[in-house]
């Protein structure tokens, strides 16, 4: 009875997975790699692998990153810092999504400078995300409610945008570029990594 697996059974696909990532790690190219499947074997640009091929290639993140995560699960400071980090790319690879999610966990927790990032971003939108000025209007309450003056004359524009769409459009088109200067170089981070170890005051 012949043993070689059929193209479309568990073994062949482990076996064919295996392959890719051999000649991936073997390849030399930083653009392209040789993929094989059960159509065959060709060169491909790394940008258009599936996503089950990527998913084999081993990731890793620096010790700092990984303590900042840790943090950051519980101290507001250190999701905002996370969040700012996913949004830049800086440490970490890009990514919009976690870095909205780790800044609402900041705001939750009642960082005032989250709720203020999270205020702005929803407010004008940020690349593809569309405005959505109620969610800018929550956001910019709560850090007003802290004191904060210029959430309190950004609520009043949330408040108004939210009236007509075109005046969310105007709104939006005015302050797109000051609310992405902010997130890429105008909010600071607010802790810093020595010893081995992240501090926050």
């Amino acid at each position: 009875m012949d043993s070689t697996p059929s193209p479309s059974s568990p073994k062949s696909s482990i076996l064919l997975t295996g392959l890719c990532v051999l000649l991936i790690g073997c390849s030399g190219s930083k653009q392209t790699a040789r993929f094989c499947d059960t159509s065959g074997c060709s060169e491909r640009p790394l940008t258009t692998a599936s996503a089950d091929y990527l998913r084999q290639l081993p990731t890793s993140k620096s010790e700092q990153i990984l303590q900042l995560e840790q943090a950051a699960a519980s101290n507001p400071k250190a999701a905002y810092d996370l969040g700012l980090r996913y949004y830049r790319g800086d440490g970490v690879a890009r990514n919009g999504y976690q870095a909205l999610q780790w800044m609402r966990k900041a705001g939750d927790g009642g960082l005032l400078e989250a709720q203020k990032a999270l205020g702005g971003f929803y407010l004008s939108g940020l690349e593809e995300t569309g405005s959505d000025p109620q969610e800018a209007e929550k956001w910019l309450s709560l850090a007003a409610a802290q004191g904060d003056r210029e959430s309190a004359e950004l609520l009043e524009q949330a408040t108004e945008a939210k009236r007509t769409e075109v005046e969310d459009y105007r709104w939006r088109q005015h302050w797109r570029q000051y609310f992405r200067g902010y997130w890429y170089r105008g909010y600071p981070y607010l802790g810093h990594w020595a010893h081995g170890h992240w501090y926050y005051h």
